[in-house]
């Protein structure tokens, strides 16, 4: 892949430019942009699409990436296959090799992305601009090479694509096997066939080249690089354009070539689409806060959601989980960021991927349970972990609550039934209502009675007896809501140690608590945590001075779990203070810890840090979903500023390492774009501080504001609830509160839910009550403004 020598793909410029070669970099100078690090010019960043995605690093290269499928998540997909490895330039001028591969600089935009390469000695700047067309297989790269010089420039551009047509993860199980690829030129473009399969990439440009060389990919076995050769002539003190389109089809060669002449031809309009989709998607649910940083964070996480929407029509549309090793569809991260997706508007995603998760959950389990992991060959890894099941009633009752249609809850109510007739009737062995299996910690042996798994449990049938009352299903929702009232008090009897002043991490017995306290105690010392050493063997004396012959909650791992009670608003207010507060000894600048006995001596400290492991690993992690949780949970129980907290803790990450995104584990390590980050930001800030808990199924909105006491001024417009749409502008000072409401729709009730206190409705009839130390304010009018007297 490197052998430059072998690059000839070079490129004809002339002096006069045709419509098709003008620079789309024109039309980046309307969009919000982020410039990355020089120190981060080594990591990845991705182009986005939703059929076809490029991996590479900023720097301009292609290096081998990715664990899941070992140094192969990087280049160019199109799942279920992949189509180039990347590709290598150089410019060729007075005998000069200028390699495009240590670029200076790289900048991030919504859709699209920015290289520049500098050769001062050369007059030379040349800009490398990429993205990938709404619906289509293939990808738009631009090179716009910039003569700084006083004289004229002579020489040639090379460029070699590298396909390497492969399956995805899991291929073998789907009988998708590889074969040697082959490879012949046309016209002015190369098209390369999997030998064994209808798998193509077909790549040029739109100028004709004057040579043309194919030979084998030199780190790929059944791969081959191809090579185009052109002229570039450039008059000084201007500068050309050179267009390349690499496509590629998993079923004809026609569909590959039609796709490369359709993005040559249109990349102009379909960049224009694509710029003015992504406006919209940063219109809708638009916040305006006087923390600038997070503002941008959150606008920068509704593109994100975009990047990772992941299309093969032969299976569905669903998000990914994480690019680039998770770009498949998976049960549990879906149920977190869903909720987010649906809270800024994408709810067309979110349909999509709800059918696709019940159709295949149905298919292979048939009896309700939700699939953990599948890849996008159609082939399930993990047919689905405890807690998925719960955590997809509570998902469909959410989304139900801001769409209002009752087809869907009809459509998805059954598999709920049938989910949660299996959950306890074939993972309940003791009867105690306690699912036993792995819930969200994938710890080896953690598989007893999880905290999250009762705590979505107790969630679940709590949603779906408002589901089964909505749908009339009288008995069955009096049925759900008594073992609902009976996990919620058991969980907060039985899974409470009063000890730690925190929720346990699992229900277990004896013997199963000290091989655990036996695995943490190497881990713990490992990563050298003597207070965790001390703690857990204090922990295991404990149990072998005083042993029990029934099951009983432990604290072993401090895992981040813990909190779900308060997540779920289930635990009861003076206990879920109590460990809230002992929630503080487990984090660090940016956010939780996964396993609270990794931190170190310095945690809960501003200027505490953690080391993680060299290899791949949850190891030692600090990630944004249990800080999501920890901040939802703080709202709950009404400390917005602590959730606040959290919140721009998880901003520090944000264009950390790629410029517009905020990795998986805090702050650079792992999936360097992660679904269900949405989830962390949107709930606390649209459902809590804002207050918009939707029931478009009554067509009524209440609005409870709960404002951290920073955000004197905050607006948040365009939020999507139904067919309705509301907008929400807040001001606090010394002289009071005042807020304004504006919806869409007249025949909708908007309930705004006050601190009980002295109010002058400036605008809009409405009717007041008081109730619960709360004033209540219903009204149905456009324009609505409320101020505190």
């Amino acid at each position: 892949m490197k052998n430059i020598t072998l690059l000839l793909f070079s490129t004809l410029i002339v002096a006069c430019s045709s419509p098709a070669e003008k620079p789309i970099s024109n039309l980046l100078k309307q969009s919000p942009y982020i410039r990355g690090k020089e120190a981060y010019l080594n990591s990845p960043y991705v182009t986005a699409g939703d059929r076809v995605y490029m991996v590479g690093h900023q720097d301009g290269t292609f290096p081998a990436l990715g664990w899941h499928i070992k140094g192969e998540m990087g280049g160019i997909w199109n799942h279920p296959i992949k189509l180039m490895d990347g590709f290598d330039v150089e410019i060729v001028v007075s005998n000069t090799v200028l390699k495009l591969n240590k670029a200076s600089e790289f900048i991030n935009y919504p859709y699209a992305n920015k290289h520049i390469f500098k050769f001062e000695k050369e007059g030379l700047v040349v800009e490398r601009i990429q993205f990938v067309p709404d619906s289509l297989q293939g990808i738009l790269v631009q090179f716009v090479i910039k003569n700084n010089a006083q004289e004229s420039i002579e020489g040639s551009l090379n460029f070699v694509g590298h396909s390497n047509l492969r399956p995805t993860w899991l291929g073998e199980r789907s009988n998708m096997i590889d074969s040697k690829d082959s490879a012949i030129f046309k016209e002015n473009y190369w098209i390369v066939k999997d030998s064994l399969n209808s798998w193509y990439n077909v790549f040029g440009s739109d100028q004709a080249p004057i040579s043309s060389n194919g030979f084998k990919n030199q780190n790929k076995q059944n791969g081959a690089s191809n090579a185009l050769e052109y002229v570039v002539k450039i008059p000084a003190k201007s500068e050309k354009t050179l267009n390349f389109a690499l496509a590629g089809s998993y079923n004809s060669r026609e569909d590959a070539i039609n796709t490369y002449k359709n993005i040559l031809e249109n990349f102009v309009p379909l960049a224009k689409a694509k710029k003015a989709r992504y406006e919209q998607l940063a219109d809708q649910s638009k916040l305006t806060i006087p923390d600038k940083h997070l503002q941008k964070t959150f606008e920068w996480l509704k593109y994100n959601c975009d990047w990772l929407v992941r299309t093969i029509p032969e299976i569905g549309s669903g998000i990914g989980a994480g690019i680039p090793d998770y770009p498949w569809y998976f049960g549990v991260d879906s149920e977190y960021a869903l909720k987010g997706y649906m809270a800024i508007g994408q709810d067309e995603i979110v349909k999509n991927t709800i059918k696709l998760l019940d159709s295949v959950s149905m298919a292979v389990n048939s009896n309700g349970r939700i699939l953990h992991e599948m890849s996008t060959n159609g082939v399930v890894f993990n047919k689905g972990n405890i807690n998925e099941t719960p955590q997809f009633a509570s998902l469909i009752w959410e989304i139900y609550k801001w769409n209002g249609d009752k087809e869907f809850l009809e459509k998805y109510f059954p598999t709920i039934k049938k989910g949660l007739k299996w959950l306890l009737e074939e993972n309940d062995d003791n009867k105690n209502l306690f699912p036993d299996g792995f819930g969200m910690m994938e710890i080896h042996g953690l598989n007893s009675e999880m905290i999250d798994v009762a705590s979505y449990t107790q969630k679940a049938f709590a949603d779906a007896a408002l589901m089964a009352g909505e749908l009339n299903e009288t008995e069955l929702a009096r049925e759900y809501q008594e073992l609902a009232d009976q996990l919620k008090e058991k969980i907060n009897i039985e899974f409470w140690s009063e000890t730690f002043q925190s929720y346990a991490d699992f229900i277990g017995t004896d013997k199963q608590a000290l091989h655990l306290i036996d695995d943490a105690l190497v881990r713990a010392d490992t990563l050298n945590k003597p207070w965790a050493v001390e703690e857990l063997e204090a922990t295991k004396q404990q149990i072998l001075r005083n042993p029990s012959d029934e099951p009983r909650p432990f604290v072993l791992y401090h895992n981040w779990v813990v909190n779900t009670p308060m997540e779920m608003g289930i635990a009861d207010s003076t206990k879920a203070i109590y460990a809230l507060d002992n929630a503080r000894k487990f984090i660090n600048p940016f956010g939780v810890f996964v396993t609270g006995i990794d931190r170190d001596d310095t945690a809960g400290e501003d200027d505490s840090s953690f080391k993680g492991s060299q290899v791949f690993s949850y190891t030692g992690a600090v990630m944004t979903l249990p800080t999501g949780v920890q901040a939802v949970a703080e709202n709950n129980y009404g400390r917005p500023d602590v959730a606040l907290d959290y919140l721009k803790r998880m901003s520090r990450s944000f264009s950390y390492a790629l410029p517009g995104s905020i990795y998986e584990v805090s702050p650079d390590y792992g999936m360097m774009a992660q679904a269900w980050n949405i989830y962390a930001f949107a709930v606390p800030i649209i459902n809590q501080f804002f207050g918009i808990k939707p029931l478009a199924h009554n067509k009524t909105i209440i609005i409870e504001p709960q404002m951290p006491k920073d955000w004197d001024n905050a607006a948040l417009e365009n939020v999507k609830i139904g067919d309705n749409q509301v907008s929400v502008w807040y001001s606090s000072s010394e002289a009071g509160r005042q807020i304004k409401i504006e919806q869409t729709k007249t025949d909708w009730k908007i309930k705004l839910i006050l601190p009980k206190g002295n109010y002058t409705v400036k605008q809009g009839l409405q009717q007041t009550e008081t109730s619960n130390g709360k004033t209540i304010f219903t009204f149905s009018d456009n324009m609505i403004e409320v101020t505190q007297n």
